[in-house]
């Protein structure tokens, strides 16, 4: 028997933990710190599933009905 994983839900959006290089030029885009974007905890089912640690930022892509396709910005805390 396979796992279930909730990132196969249809209602639950793409959530992948952002590398060095695309966070620093989506800080320097918004000029924010990563402790100033909205906040995620590490206890979160879907954090937990990416295997998201503190300090991390978790990249989330919407589907947007006017944009085609939004994205969301969380940072991983305890």
């Amino acid at each position: 028997m396979s796992k279930f994983s909730l990132l196969d839900h249809e209602l639950i959006p793409n959530h992948e933990i952002m590398d060095d290089d695309e966070l620093r030029t989506v800080l320097k885009h918004f000029n924010v710190e990563r402790e100033q974007l909205p906040k995620i905890k590490v206890t979160d089912p879907i954090a937990q599933e990416i295997d998201a640690m503190p300090g991390d930022v978790v990249k989330i892509t919407r589907k947007s009905q006017t944009a085609g396709e939004a994205l969301y910005y969380r940072y991983v805390m305890e």
